[in-house]
This record gives C-alpha cells, structure tokens and sequence, in this order.
C-alpha cells in the first residue's frame, strides 16, 4: 500500500457496502486521520465475526494502529468471536503479530498474490507486452465470428450463471449462490460499479466475466466459459480478458488487478496453477498482497472455530 496517499480498494468501496447490505448484512464504517474502514458483521450460528476485506486503508503504521484499535473496540461492542483483515501490506506483520493477531493459515480467504497490469501505458505497448498468443487472439478474435459485449443490465447475470453451472458440473467446484451473484448484479451494474462482459459466436454464450470498477482500477472478479470442447480453441476467455484490459485503459483506469495468482515458487502441481499461467500471459507484474489475518475477542470459541475449519479442510 501507499502510505503517503491511501488507496481504497473496491471492497471497502461505498459500493461494495451497498452490495453487502443488498445481502441482509450489517456494515459499519468508521475513520480518522490517515485511516479509514468498512466492516461487515458477519453472524454464525456459534461463532460470529467482524470482517474488513482489503481493510484498513490506513496512511501510515500509526494510523492502522489507530485503525486497528477503533475496530478492536468495535468487536468487543458487538460480541463477536474474532475480526478478520487484509489482505493487508507485508510490512505490517511484525506489528500485527506482536499485539495478538494471527495469520489465516487454516482456509484460502482473500488471493495473497495477484497481476497487476499497468493501464496508463499506451494501447500498442499495453498489448504488445501480452504474449503473442494472447495478442494474436485480441487482434483477431472477430474473425473467428466472436462478439465482445459489455454489459450494465442485471438481467444479462442469467449468461454468466449459464456458464459457471456448467464450470461447476464439469469440475465439481462450488459458487456461490445464484442468488448471490443476482444481488451483486442489481447492487453494482446499474451504477457501473461492476460490468459484465461476455462473448458470443452466433448468439451462442461461449464466456462470461464480471468486473469490478472504480474510476482508477478494475478487477477480474469472476468468470466462466463453455466447456464444451468444439469451442475451446476459440479461446473465448483470452479475447474477453484481453478486450477489458484496453477498454480499462480507453476509460483512464490506471490498473487491471486478474484478482489472484499462486506464488511465484508455488509447485507445478498447484491448484491454481492453470489459471494463474493464463493471468500471466497478459503481461502484468506479480504483486504479494499480504496475508488475511484473525484477531480472537473470545480465545477458547476463536481456537475451538480454527480447529474445526482446519479439520473440515
């Protein structure tokens, strides 16, 4: 992070509470000098939990402490189990280790490593540094008879749900809820909080994204494609990514965060190690987000909740 001039990511965004309150959660929003934070109530049946997601947005060290002492007050308020941040910078986890709080190690939350690609550069070099594959598809990719559509109409979240039922048929991964993605795509297209990109061959849905947006970032948030094999050499995805990085970069957005990679030491047979070589092929630069981190308010249910998280894992 930028200590000098605080960035806010997008789920710390007054959209991004919108959206969570569209959900039925309670948000609260607190600031001072140099910090500020979002965080969501998110209540469980044993346990509950105060979450500020890509949070604090601080200044400097001494205003996350100061961040982090006005979020500590506000869990005790409410009862909960434990607070969990971050990601958040590297640099501040000698501080955060020493007053209590602890690395999630016990579940994957947040992506601690992304792609971050460079929008303010010029359209030519913004494409010349993707792969050749990768620009020979962006260039070309009308030819095959593809169409990219940007889309603000929440109905048009019916495409994407086509699509990731048939990702998660095919690899038993597991979404979220229609309903979910219905809501995120009342709370934030509208307002063009969020855009829906998709790609078509005669009509036929062959991939689907959703991005985030602010006025100086976009995120590749989620996405899905046909797995239908007649269609996978058309390469759908890579003219879908490829066309809201330049429109990202016509629309003055400084970045494109592709949202999540493996490390960069991760073993080839990584989970994510598929995706994160397709990420890469669009010339970004690997960036260490941080680690998400727990802070316990009640220490026997926090480690009795830990425990049992681990071992459904």
């Amino acid at each position: 992070m930028n200590h000098s001039n605080p960035s806010v990511h997008f789920l710390q965004s007054p959209a991004w509470q919108r959206f969570q309150q569209a959900l039925g959660r309670r948000t609260i929003t607190k600031s001072g000098p140099g910090w500020s934070y979002l965080a969501i109530l998110e209540p469980g049946r044993a346990n509950s939990r105060l979450y500020c997601p890509f949070g604090p947005t601080y200044r400097d060290p001494a205003a996350l402490a100061a961040a982090l002492r006005s979020l500590t007050e506000l869990g005790r308020q409410l009862g909960v189990t434990f607070l969990r941040i971050g990601p958040i910078a590297p640099a501040a986890n000698q501080s955060l280790s020493a007053d209590g709080w602890r690395p999630v190690t016990y579940l994957q939350l947040q992506p601690e490593h992304t792609s971050l690609i460079d929008t303010t550069l010029p359209t030519e070099q913004l494409v010349a540094q993707m792969a050749q594959p990768v620009r020979n598809c962006y260039r070309n990719y009308h030819k095959k008879g593809l169409q990219v559509h940007r889309s603000h109409q929440p109905a048009d979240i019916d495409i994407f749900l086509e699509l990731i039922h048939q990702v998660a048929q095919r690899t038993g991964m597991r979404p979220h809820a229609d309903s979910y993605f219905r809501t995120q795509a009342d709370s934030l297209l509208p307002d063009q909080s969020a855009s829906l990109y998709y790609v078509t061959l005669q009509d036929q849905p062959l991939a689907a994204a959703l991005f985030y947006d602010t006025a100086t970032q976009r995120i590749y948030a989620h996405a899905a494609a046909s797995m239908a094999p007649e269609y996978r050499k058309l390469n759908a995805s890579t003219a879908l990514l490829a066309s809201a990085i330049v429109d990202a970069q016509q629309a003055g957005q400084q970045s494109v965060d592709l949202y999540g990679i493996a490390a960069d030491d991760a073993p080839a047979n990584h989970p994510w190690a598929g995706f994160t070589k397709f990420k890469r092929s669009f010339g970004g630069q690997d960036v260490d987000s941080g680690q998400s981190w727990d802070l316990p308010l009640r220490p026997l249910a926090y480690w009795s909740y830990r425990a049992y998280q681990a071992l459904r894992r």
